[in-house]
This record gives C-alpha cells, structure tokens and sequence, in this order.
C-alpha cells in the first residue's frame, strides 16, 4: 500500500481524523492502524507531516527497525562509524559520553512530532536519521533518491521480552503489575500483530525484499549475527556506508574499539545514558536492559515461546529465515 503523503497542513488534520477510529492500545498507549501498521498516538501527526514533508538527500543515511530490535546499540555503531575521523583518540571523549544515541540519529517520526516541519538545515553531510515505519509507508523522496537504508531485525522471542520490559517503564504505566495472565494477554496480541510499527511480518519483509531488489541501498542486519560475528559485520556495515575500515585501521584494532565503545555494557556506564530523558515518556536508562540473545528462556512459558516461534515460521512460509536464528533460538523452542 503506497503513502498517501497529504500535501498540506489542513489535509494532515482530515486524514488524522479519519484515521482515530481504528484504535487498539499497547499498554495505556492508543494505537491507530494507518497504512496496513499500528502507529503510535504520540506521533500519529508526526508520522504524516514526516511522509509529506521531509525531503531526502542523497548522502542521507537512515536505520529502519521495529522497536526493540537493536536501535539504540546500530545507532551507537552507524554514528561512530561515520564519524570516527572527527573525533580522534581519547575514546572518553567521543560524543557518546556527553548525548545518548537518540539525540545523535534522531527518529523522523519524533522530530516532525515535536514540530509542523522542523529545521534540518543545520544538520552535517551525512545526515543521520532513524525510523519505526514500514518499508511502503516511508515518504516517496527516500524511496527515489540514493540515501541507504540500514535495517536490523531480531528474533521474535527475544524482541516480545524486550518490549515487554521497555513499556513496563513508561511513566503511564508505572501502576501495571505484571502477572503470567497480563503476559499471556500481550503474547497474545503480538502474536496477532497488534503491535507498535507491527504487523511484524510485514515489516520484516518490506526492508528484506527491498535489500534482494536493491542492495546497494538497503542492507539487511540481524542484531543476532552482530552479537555472535561483530567483526564481519561492523566491516560489512561500514563498507555499505562509504566508510570503509583500511587496512592501518585494522591493524591499528580501531574496530575492536569501536565494538567496546558501542557495546550495551559500556553504553550503560555512561553517565549521559543513566539519568535524564530524550524523549518525554521514559528515562533514558530504561533503552539499556540486557541485551542479551536468548533472554526469553527466563520470561516466558512453553506454551508463550511456541506461539511467538510460530510467527518465525511465517516468515519462513514466505521465503525468509533468520540466518542466527537456529543456532541461537529455535534449538530452545519446545516443538
């Protein structure tokens, strides 16, 4: 389904409008389905004057993911990549020490949110951005122009878990007791697709299909394979971007830096990422939890694992399969 993109202020207003009847809610946070996808009420009007309004440049370089997938550790890594020049020696004083990973690659859908069009012209060549939409939904001028796309995905288990925790933090949530029933009645809803960005299915495979039609502009990265082969595939992702590690690089083990720099372990001791909040509705220590790949065996029941395993063999039906998945995840899945 292609954007409808309104092309003015006054047709923004009608559409949310027409939209607000298609509701459900994850947590105390209403959702309306716009485009085929649950879009948050926070940023509903963002996302559309996002899809009329922002222009892309070429040189734009931009992480697609659903939530909870790896955003904030690929935006840590895609900013520090590109800007490893500019900054030099003393890792203690790169600029991950002084702003969380958000402000650095701030989200499209957030930034048009907060204003009617907000003002990137001061923003460096590479421009680095980060969006929760589907592939079909993103506006036109990112889909025709020569920006890349970085996607990540995550295995469906471990991302339910982490979403699980990460809206058990927001402030209109803080009186929620949860309980295996409340858990059930999640997994159940995420297993029907009634999630932020969701359905799941169809995000995945927008940006998987899209990286296969068009490679030079999408790369596809499992936040699994990132965990397990970090090495290969930091070099894969810098090469993508046009910041290739050289050879004195390697020797000079500036990757294995940037790895340690990045990792969820040393993003946690930041002062920056313990206090103090990028977006209104949580803090910012609530973006770092475990990290962890196979996390979910000590969350969630048999019965909730084989339920959401089963939305990987969906995805499977249709051609796609996790390539970390089976050695990570599904030896774990009761069958």
């Amino acid at each position: 389904m292609e954007s409808l993109e309104p092309t003015n202020k006054k047709d923004q207003e009608q559409l949310v409008d027409e939209i607000k009847h298609t509701k459900d809610a994850w947590f105390n946070h209403p959702m309306h389905l716009y485009e085929g996808f649950w879009c948050g009420d926070t940023i509903f009007k963002g996302v559309i004057a996002f899809q009329s309004q922002f222009e892309a440049h070429d040189s734009d370089i931009i992480l697609a993911s659903m939530m909870k997938t790896g955003t904030t550790w690929v935006k840590s890594l895609i900013f520090t990549i590109v800007n490893r020049k500019k900054f030099p020696g003393n890792i203690s004083e790169h600029p991950l020490h002084i702003k969380n990973p958000h402000e650095l690659v701030p989200h499209l859908e957030v930034k048009f949110s907060n204003a009617d069009q907000p003002d990137l012209s001061n923003v460096s060549s590479p421009r680095l951005f980060a969006v929760h939409m589907p592939y079909l939904s993103l506006p036109t001028s990112i889909k025709t122009s020569k920006c890349q796309i970085v996607y990540v995905c995550r295995n469906p288990l471990d991302t339910f878990v982490s979403l699980w925790h990460f809206f058990l933090q927001f402030e209109e949530n803080k009186g929620i007791v949860p309980d295996m029933d409340l858990m059930e009645e999640y997994v159940s809803k995420y297993c029907n697709e009634i999630i932020p960005f969701g359905p799941l299915k169809d995000h995945l495979l927008g940006y998987w299909e899209e990286s296969m039609k068009n490679p030079q502009k999408v790369l596809f990265l499992e936040y699994e394979g990132l965990k397990k082969e970090p090495k290969a595939n930091l070099k894969r992702l810098a090469e993508f971007l046009g910041f290739p590690f050289s050879e004195e690089e390697e020797k000079g083990n500036v990757i294995d830096d940037v790895i340690e720099l990045c990792s969820l372990k040393s993003l946690k001791e930041m002062e920056v990422n313990k206090s103090g909040k990028v977006y209104p509705w949580f803090e910012n220590k609530a973006l770092f939890r475990k990290g962890e790949v196979g996390d979910w065996t000590n969350h969630l029941t048999p019965t909730m694992a084989k339920r959401i395993d089963a939305m990987r063999e969906k995805l499977t039906e249709v051609g796609f399969s996790f390539t970390y998945y089976k050695t990570n995840v599904k030896a774990e899945v009761p069958h």
